[in-house]
């Protein structure tokens, strides 16, 4: 097959899952070509079978902001008609999706499109009424639509109204790609071998970063660690100033955005994602793929993939107290740690595997292009 894929440059769970299933689908011999406003990180480096095309919409004084649903249509366009691609799928439903119906009407309806829901654009976005009906125009429009969680599936049928199949494609994980030695790792993380405690994320406020400071405050009042805070965001300051004024930022690590989260996830001991919502928790299932237990809200869909008291402990969203004690738990029972971390290893690489999840969407390209 010839695919198109729209998503985000970010180092969110969309645009790591977009081009991660860019790769797994090129590997599998399709053509791919993979459209955002920058290189997304998952795609440095050479991969055969896939283009990458930049959206960089013109300036022109007549506009006070650049159009970039239009300038992403017209490259969408473009790209489909002289590459013959079968498919778009658009990661997000705006502004992607709406860029892919555009697109398919610049050529006469001659491309399907699959969109895949991934959990801002229903839970939030979707939700502004400025946004409202054009998030709903891209659900109901397309010939395809996946949500990444049955609870995400649910909001948007709920949010939305709309009377249409919607299937649940969870995302998936690679096998680890850490293959170094994890003393080195372990120096830098924590020159002193205490237990280290990570959280990845965008450092919004859906995120509830301070919680993961506050966990980690009550957790290093009890016994010596580290925290890893890895990514950038508005709350990052926040956060930063909440290390300083408690005299823990010797402690505290933060990273910044980081391309290489294998070398972190592999010297981790404990996973903090105190989430208000998360219409999945990718990063958490990369955190379990390498044998980390998580301690995690039970908000969202993060129970589709953290079997609470398994792979993890969950806890109500805000319940610092129980997190923390959850985590003193796992760093002071190594024999309990290990014994979580080997299910939710498990689990990861088999229940959440790359190829049967791609497997689902080929199937989705050939339903909707009638080849099966």
């Amino acid at each position: 097959m010839r695919i198109g894929i729209s998503c985000y440059s970010t180092f969110g769970g969309s645009g790591v899952v977009a081009a991660e299933i860019g790769k797994s689908l090129a590997a599998k011999g399709h053509d791919v070509h993979i459209l955002s406003s920058a290189l997304p990180p998952r795609l440095i480096g050479f991969e055969d079978h896939v283009t990458f095309h930049e959206v960089s919409p013109s300036p022109y004084p007549l506009f006070e902001t650049a159009p970039f649903t239009v300038a992403f249509a017209s490259v969408m366009a473009d790209v489909a008609d002289r590459y013959h691609l079968d498919v778009i799928h658009a990661h997000y439903a705006i502004p992607h999706a709406s860029a892919a119906l555009l697109a398919r009407m610049a050529l006469d309806d001659k491309i399907k499109i699959v969109t895949t829901l991934h959990g801002t654009d229903i839970t939030v976005v979707g939700r502004d009424p400025s946004y409202l009906p054009m998030v709903k125009l891209a659900i109901r429009a397309s010939d395809a639509v996946t949500a990444v969680s049955e609870y995400l599936r649910q909001e948007s049928i709920k949010t939305f109204g709309v009377n249409r199949q919607i299937d649940v494609v969870y995302n998936f994980v690679s096998l680890p790609q850490f293959d170094g030695n994890t003393s080195n790792c372990r120096v830098w993380l924590s020159p002193d071998s205490a237990p280290v405690l990570t959280h990845i994320s965008n450092f919004r406020a859906v995120k509830r970063v301070i919680d993961v400071m506050r966990i980690f405050e009550a957790v290093h009042r009890e016994h010596n660690c580290k925290l890893v805070m890895v990514g950038d965001g508005p709350d990052r300051l926040e956060a930063e100033t909440f290390a300083r004024e408690k005299h823990l930022e010797a402690d505290v690590r933060f990273t910044g955005k980081q391309t290489d989260i294998a070398s972190v996830l592999a010297c981790s001991d404990v996973f903090l994602l105190p989430s208000s919502t998360e219409s999945f928790g990718l990063s958490a299932l990369e955190a379990m793929s390498y044998g980390v237990p998580v301690v995690a809200s039970r908000a969202g869909g993060i129970p589709e993939v953290i079997r609470d008291g398994q792979d993890g402990f969950l806890a109500e969203v805000g319940d610092v107290d129980a997190m923390a004690e959850y985590a003193i738990r796992l760093i002071t029972n190594p024999g309990l740690r290990l014994e979580m971390g080997g299910r939710a290893k498990e689990r990861a690489l088999t229940t959440f595997a790359e190829d049967p999840i791609v497997e689902q969407y080929q199937s989705i390209y050939q339903r909707v292009l009638g080849w099966k």
